[in-house]
């Protein structure tokens, strides 16, 4: 799922608009949006994902509500676009959800047995740098960053292949055939996300410069109309 960014507006320095011009917040629709209530629903499902598998023992059927979770993963940007109600808020919330639904099913799936312990830091390893890089920019002022496609390809593959780990964990014959489908998404959609974190670093640097450069334009008009 693309990111709820206009395609002619790659990297937004934060605060470089001066009043009057067209400024970020023309595409702001606040707060409570279609978009970001179905991005908390989303997100409200989790505990429902943790009860499934730990509370009544349904590993069918939390996978199949995770495979949902991410299946659904580009409807609200969908929204976002086709109804113009990009917002600010959803574009820091959607990535936010994107991350926590991978990190809250690798958690409970390692601890339930289903996927090895190594594939899982792996997993776990990637979701945390790249979290602490958005807050890293985002303190230190850098602009917006649209999310690479590699990136949500690496997602997809992740988010596929570990509904599938859940699903084929156990001893039927059935099984097998759906373990098999979970490595071959889960190897192509971590390498995917690695590639996609290395990716990120020119991007950010862009980011932190015209950050800078925005404040430094905020500053210079605000100076002038003093």
């Amino acid at each position: 799922m693309a990111r709820r960014n206009s395609p002619d507006r790659r990297i937004e320095p934060v605060g470089a608009t001066p009043p009057g011009a067209e400024s970020a917040g023309a595409d702001d629709k606040g707060i409570l949006t279609v978009p970001n209530l179905i991005t908390l629903v989303r997100l409200a499902c989790l505990p429902l994902f943790v009860w499934l598998v730990f509370g009544d023992k349904a590993q069918s059927a939390a996978a199949i509500l995770l495979a949902v979770l991410g299946a659904t993963d580009w409807v609200d940007g969908f929204v976002a676009r086709r109804f113009g109600q990009v917002s600010t808020v959803g574009k820091v919330l959607d990535p936010t959800a994107d991350r926590l639904l991978v990190g809250t099913a690798v958690i409970v799936i390692i601890v339930h047995g289903a996927v090895p312990i190594w594939f899982g830091v792996l997993t776990i390893v990637r979701e945390a740098l790249v979290g602490l890089m958005v807050l890293v920019l985002a303190g230190l002022g850098a602009a917006r960053i649209d999310v690479l496609w590699v990136g949500k390809a690496g997602t997809f593959g992740l988010m596929f292949a570990y509904p599938a780990f859940l699903l084929a964990h156990g001893g039927a014959s059935w099984q097998d055939p759906i373990r098999v489908c979970a490595w071959v998404a889960g190897i192509a959609g971590l390498a995917l996300a690695w590639i996609a974190a290395v990716a990120y670093l020119k991007p950010a640097r862009a980011a932190l410069t015209a950050g800078r450069a925005g404040r430094r334009a905020a500053r210079t008009h605000t100076e002038a109309h003093a």
